[in-house]
Parts: structure tokens; C-alpha cells; sequence
């Protein structure tokens, strides 16, 4: 029989913000300060990624007869290990969250910088305007992404250092 315990506000919020509370950590892990359940939305957004790639640009380089263009080629093969690693995101959502914030910084790049001044001048054309609209599904990314999470870890936390702390300057100045 399990015992009921009320949950305290700050867990509440702490639930409802994606964040795991005290009692749902099983480890010390960074993926300990995300519940499952903001694990899982992840695992969406991974996934959505990997099989996009996977069913765009996979079966390009299958059935490919003639050597690429330099940069068709390079974008191609690129976006392929991208979807490999997003693929990697289904077991490991939190180590590859940088993942899915290159992806959404390239998109939010394009669109704004290439994308929205064409089509703000009205001289969008069709090939730019299927690639803004698969650039578009980044909002499922957006979504998905535990950004108070992702603020935490890469802004307020301290970087890792850039020197060994044996290692002091002469005269023992920083």
C-alpha cells in the first residue's frame, strides 16, 4: 500500500514547469532535474527530427547515380549525421539537447535572415518556399525544448574551466 504525500507548491510548479521534484530524482544525473514526462516530450521532438531527415534526404543518398555538388553534397551529408544524432536523442535526450538547439538556431537563422525578407518583399520563390516551409516545423522544436532547463545549464551555470586550478600565473595573480 502506498502512502499518499501531498506535494508541496514549489513542487507543484516545479511539475508543472517540466522539472523534476526531489522525490522524482533517482539519480544525480542532469537528466534528474527534468521529469519523464519533459524526457518524453523531448523524445518527440527527436524524433520528429531524425524521421523528417531520415525520409527527406536518406533515400537521396541511396538512390544517388552522379557525384554531388560541392555544397549540395556537404548540406546533404550533413543533415544526415544530424539525423543520426537526433536518433541518439531517443536514448539520450538530455546529453543532446545541443542538438536540438542548432537546430532550432539554423532554422530561426534562415527564416528571419533569408526567408521572411523575401517573402516580406513578395519575392519568394518556390524553391525558397518549400525549404521555409520545412524550415517551419522548428516550432515543434521550440516547444519541446525544456528551456528553463536550457538557461540553467548554458547561461546562469559557471563554463567548465580553461585551465587546470594547479596552474597559476607567475606571481600567483589571476
Amino acid at each position: 500500500m502506498t502512502s499518499f504525500k501531498p506535494t508541496t507548491l514549489v513542487e507543484e510548479e516545479q511539475n508543472q514547469a517540466g522539472l523534476a521534484t526531489k522525490r522524482d530524482r533517482k539519480d544525480t544525473g542532469a537528466a534528474a532535474a527534468l521529469s519523464v514526462r519533459r524526457l518524453n516530450l523531448m523524445r518527440i521532438g527527436y524524433a520528429v527530427m531524425g524521421v523528417g531527415i531520415a525520409v527527406r534526404n536518406w533515400p537521396l543518398l541511396v538512390n544517388r547515380s552522379e557525384p554531388w555538388p560541392l555544397y549540395e553534397g556537404v548540406t546533404k551529408y550533413m543533415l544526415v549525421a544530424m539525423g543520426l544524432l537526433a536518433l541518439l536523442g531517443l536514448r539520450y535526450p538530455v546529453k543532446m539537447l545541443p542538438i536540438l538547439l542548432f537546430e532550432s538556431a539554423w532554422k530561426l537563422l534562415w527564416l528571419g535572415a533569408v526567408a521572411a525578407p523575401l517573402w516580406i518583399r513578395d519575392d519568394m520563390d518556390t524553391a525558397t518556399s518549400e525549404v521555409a516551409g520545412a524550415a517551419l516545423w522548428v516550432v515543434i522544436i521550440l516547444a519541446v525544448i525544456p528551456w528553463r532547463y536550457v538557461i540553467m545549464q548554458y547561461v546562469k551555470k559557471p563554463g567548465d574551466p580553461w585551465r587546470s586550478q594547479d596552474q597559476v600565473p607567475v606571481g600567483g595573480e589571476l
